[in-house]
């Protein structure tokens, strides 16, 4: 298991020191140099303390994380024996969900902000920055690069040491300063060796838990959001209020157009109606006139027709009479017929304007709508 991972840490460090005890003939009682061994044994002391610093915090964060892994186990038999129904009323007031501090207190804090009748989100509490904060990640993230500083800050201390005594003008006395020259390079190879050693290894060990860690803990809040999370109940914020009431003015707003457009659409249909009430009166009064006039042609004809040429005049007269009548008659219906096209053309552009407008609101009205949703999916990643 990769929360286990820090047992390596003692694997490797165990090994290194004897690894220097050993090259040190501690082993074997052939002790070269006891001040090489003491530096080594400062180095390897101040490493140890720090990995049991490192340790201490991987622990506290591996209780942290097995009760967020067993805390996910329960709320998914709690979800299917409730019938797969949210099951948040019976942890609401369970004080004793969380047993580690840290989840305990960071909980309760959640069960306050959602009595409190305000709209949260689990991992506004219980999030990476508290495993950071229990894992002591401001402190790990420093080891690897402090194991590789400590090894060069070895390395020059065993070639200081191993300058400083070295002296001599010629072969004979140059030759007998070698062996504490080597000395303290073998100092400073061993400190650079486990140095970087220790680096690699505490980087991999501590990558590997903070990963594991932050699975459980996504895990934890995918399980808890499904099967616990609290209705949200508290106000709208100000930026959703503000878009409720825009929505509502605009609804107001194609209201009214609508109202306008419906009495511009009866003004037509009443000037309509008129205007066919005229036409039909006007036919009415001519038609009555010309065949009252034709009667009294006849009649006259009638009366005349012992002068065969005067009653072929007054009967070409009348017939003059009512194809003039005729024409007249025409002339108004095609001047009617004229008047209606142009009303009909006038219908037509309102129309297309209204439908102009009509679409140009639509168009508003999506707009509105898809920032509406882009507004609501930032609200609710910001949740």
């Amino acid at each position: 298991m990769k929360s286990r991972l820090y047992y390596i840490l003692f694997i490797a460090y165990f090994a290194m020191v004897a690894f220097v005890m050993y090259v040190n003939g501690v082993f074997t009682g052939e002790v070269a140099s006891v001040s090489n061994l003491m530096i080594n044994g400062i180095f390897l002391g101040i490493i140890g303390i720090l990995f049991v610093i490192s340790i201490a915090s991987f622990l506290r964060l591996n209780r942290l994380t097995d009760e967020l892994e067993d805390a996910s186990a329960d709320l998914v038999t709690g979800y299917k024996e409730n019938g797969n129904q949210n099951i948040w009323s019976s942890l609401e007031d369970d004080k004793g969900f969380f047993e580690e501090k840290n989840l305990k207190e960071a909980f309760g804090k959640f069960k306050m902000r959602v009595k409190s009748r305000n709209s949260c989100d689990i991992e506004d509490y219980i999030n990476e920055e508290l495993l950071d904060k229990v894992g002591s990640n401001y402190f790990n993230s420093g080891i690897a690069g402090t194991m590789t500083g400590l090894g060069i800050l070895g390395t020059f201390i065993g070639l200081s040491l191993g300058l400083g005594s070295f002296s001599g003008d010629d072969i004979y006395t140059i030759s007998d300063n070698v062996g504490p020259l080597l000395s303290g390079m073998k100092v400073a190879f061993h400190t650079s060796v486990y140095g970087i050693i220790f680096s690699l290894v505490f980087n991999f060990v501590y990558r590997s838990i903070m990963a594991d860690a932050y699975e459980k803990l996504d895990y934890f809040l995918h399980t808890f959001r499904q099967c616990a999370m609290p209705p949200q109940t508290g106000s709208s914020d100000e930026n959703t209020a503000a878009m409720l009431v825009y929505q509502a003015n605009l609804a107001s707003y194609m209201k009214q157009i609508l109202e306008v457009a419906k009495g511009q659409s009866a003004e037509q249909t009443k000037s309509l109606e008129q205007m066919s009430q005229a036409y039909l009166k006007q036919l009415h009064t001519e038609m009555n006139t010309e065949f009252r006039e034709l009667g009294a042609t006849l009649r006259a004809a009638a009366q005349t027709q012992a002068s065969n040429a005067e009653s072929s005049r007054i009967l070409l007269e009348a017939a003059n009479a009512l194809v003039e009548s005729n024409r007249s008659m025409q002339d108004s219906m095609n001047l009617l017929m004229e008047r209606q096209e142009i009303l009909a053309e006038e219908m037509k552009n309102q129309k297309e304007d209204i439908n102009a407008a009509f679409q140009e609101i639509s168009r508003d009205v999506s707009t509105q709508l898809h920032t509406f949703e882009q507004m609501r999916d930032i609200y609710e990643k910001r949740k």
